[in-house]
């Protein structure tokens, strides 16, 4: 949509499992029309779920497979692209941009990677951000490439469990 995402080819493995959709980490999933900024409420950039997560500081993971085709350099979002096309976007927080990478920590993954579900991304730290940001995760089908999604109940979720089922 914004030109987040480049094409990824070919398939990330041969077990099946690489339409998966998991939680990024333990934390607590809410409906995305709940977010406090009507970009991701209303669904501006495409439908999705949103997490709340408590501590200090948490670690989001890759929610699947696939390329990782956007990683903004101040660690506020960042987008998978699935081999099956649907691409995805994770924003951590509502204006977080702001904060120029100030209480987040990219954990090594680059641009263009390949990454699995679970593969760790940037560690956020809750109690510096919390303080001047609404920290809302949100997870959006930016592209769902025709596929149809259907999210999971909302409520607590534990890192790598799925959020979402494609078909």
């Amino acid at each position: 949509m914004f030109g987040f995402f480049k094409k990824a080819s070919g398939k990330t493995s041969d077990t099946g499992k690489d339409d998966r959709i998991v939680a990024l980490a333990d934390g607590t999933m809410f409906p995305i029309e709940e977010v406090k900024d009507a970009v991701f409420s209303q669904k501006m950039l495409g439908d999705g779920v949103a997490f709340r997560y408590e501590g200090e500081k948490v670690t989001l993971c890759a929610p699947a497979d696939g390329i990782l085709s956007a990683l903004f350099p101040t660690g506020h979002a960042f987008g998978v692209t699935m081999a099956n096309g649907v691409e995805l976007l994770i924003h951590v927080g509502i204006d977080t941009v702001s904060a120029n990478g100030d209480g987040f920590t990219l954990l090594g993954a680059k641009q263009g990677d390949r990454v699995k579900a679970e593969d760790p991304i940037v560690e956020v730290d809750l109690k510096k951000l919390q303080e001047r940001f609404d920290l809302s995760t949100m997870l959006i089908l930016s592209n769902d490439n025709g596929k149809s999604i259907r999210f999971m109940e909302p409520g607590e979720v534990k890192k790598g469990q799925e959020v979402c089922t494609i078909s």
